[in-house]
């Protein structure tokens, strides 16, 4: 999608929202790896850090943003040409704002929204709006490749991370979290889609506390 855009737009602006700093800085790793011009932005940075990144965005084109919702909160960035949502937003809201991040001043703007399958029920909170749904684009092979190979140079605890702050995140989400079998398959996957070779493990009062205790597929640190 990324590659699609860059190709038909000369002078892209992108940002792409993740649902939590850790995947937005797993996210960031993988684009430079992948030899994108992008940049991060998210609160587990100090507020200098982020300034100057807003600053850079707001002044440049021809450049990525991966962002957690950070940088939706009072920010307007002039010429967006994309905004990219991975994963379910916690609400329409959030997704309405994040959305207007691009569009503005009366220029032209596209919106693309990535769920899995068991997150579509998330568009029934936006089922009036004029939206085109469409299936996952084909991969292809060599591409697919790459990926791989620049997820394979991302540190191991960079990925524990994400997965920590995923299985979190969505646990929250009254929706999916309630659960917690399905909860953990899907976090499973997710685990394994970013090249790591198990679930990491969890202290057993954060599994407690989770409401993960005996579900099928939970690693607890011993």
């Amino acid at each position: 999608l990324l590659k699609e855009h860059i190709s038909q737009t000369p002078d892209y602006k992108v940002i792409v929202f993740c649902a939590t700093g850790m995947v937005t800085s797993l996210m960031y790793l993988l684009f430079r790896e992948s030899k994108l011009n992008v940049r991060e932005i998210h609160s587990r940075k100090p507020q200098l850090y982020r300034s100057r990144v807003v600053h850079e965005f707001k002044q440049s084109k021809r450049l990525i943003l991966i962002s957690s919702d950070v940088s939706t909160r009072g920010m307007n960035y002039p010429d967006v040409t994309l905004v990219i949502q991975v994963g379910i937003p916690l609400d329409r809201d959030q997704y309405m704002h994040r959305l207007g991040r691009t569009g503005r001043e009366g220029k032209n703007g596209e919106g693309i929204l990535l769920l899995a399958p068991w997150e579509e029920h998330f568009l029934d909170d936006i089922r009036d709006l004029p939206i085109e749904r469409s299936s996952a684009p084909h991969l292809d092979q060599d591409v697919k490749v790459k990926m791989e190979d620049s997820m394979a140079k991302i540190d191991t605890s960079v990925k524990e991370a994400a997965y920590h702050a995923w299985l979190g995140y969505y646990n929250s989400l009254s929706n999916i979290g309630r659960d917690k079998t399905s909860l953990v398959k899907w976090a499973n996957e997710f685990c394994e889609s970013i090249g790591l070779q198990k679930p990491p493990a969890l202290f057993r009062k954060t599994v407690v506390k989770m409401g993960l205790k005996g579900i099928p597929g939970i690693r607890i640190r011993k």
